[in-house]
């Protein structure tokens, strides 16, 4: 379907643009909410006559958006959940739930303009997208924890307050970790110095040469020894009488 845009769409074109969307899109987003016109001959006019108090009206809502984006500079908002040991949470943060903490920190926005893509399933600091004006993008943080307490940590740390179970398995894996780095080391360190004692093909040569030795030895040991020599009679045989 062909559309005209009244106001700048992300990924689709500016003010005035005739752009094709799809079907649905339009008629469930772009046309209820005033953000397009259908691309007929009339409503092309209609624009064009109304352009410049349209681009009037946007650069009004772009002002009023960039005093909101100011005071919205930098926010951080906790929303206190239940949650599991895991840190999965006992239900999820929504774009509406984000919408209300920001109004209760002194801005008031929509709950459209919260860009979530899928709800906040766990806890942490999460960074969600505010979008107060298609040129006004500003980002908020969304401190999800179990208790006011684990929030202050969360944001001291920069990280998810994890359970005893998965410190301990971070720790563990840490010191797997340092454990390889070490073996590793101690390697490099002993073919360092193997090449410091031998020069380059001194090595090889020592070990041909004690194997040479090694058959030389064998062959020497697998020769037959001769048998003694028969001891000559010392007595003569008596002759009979």
């Amino acid at each position: 379907m062909d559309i005209i845009l009244l106001e700048r769409i992300e990924k689709l074109g500016q003010m005035g643009d005739v752009v094709s969307v799809k079907p649905g899109f339009a008629r469930n987003f772009l046309l209820p909410k005033g953000k397009a016109l259908r691309a007929n001959e009339a409503n092309k006019k209609h624009f064009e006559a109304q352009r410049a108090q349209l681009e009037a009206e946007d650069l009004k809502r772009k002002e009023e958006a960039e005093s909101v984006a100011a005071k919205m500079s930098d926010m951080k908002v906790v929303l206190i959940r239940q949650a599991g040991d895991a840190g999965q949470l006992y239900g999820s943060v929504t774009a509406r739930d984000v919408a209300d903490s920001v109004k209760e920190a002194g801005v008031t926005i929509g709950r459209s303009q919260v860009a979530l893509d899928k709800p906040i399933k766990t806890i942490g600091l999460h960074e969600v997208r505010v979008e107060l004006h298609p040129d006004v993008i500003v980002s908020v943080t969304a401190n999800v924890a179990r208790s006011q307490d684990e929030a202050e940590t969360q944001e001291a740390t920069g990280a998810a307050v994890m359970s005893l179970a998965q410190q301990e398995e971070a720790e563990m894996a840490a010191e797997a970790d340092a454990a390889a780095e070490a073996a590793a080391a101690a390697a490099g360190a002993v073919a360092e110095q193997a090449d410091d004692v031998f020069e380059e093909g001194a090595a090889d040569a020592a070990v041909a040469e004690a194997e040479a030795v090694v058959e030389d030895a064998a062959a020497d040991h697998s020769e037959p020894v001769p048998a003694p020599a028969a001891e000559e009679a010392s007595e003569e045989t008596p002759e009979e009488t």
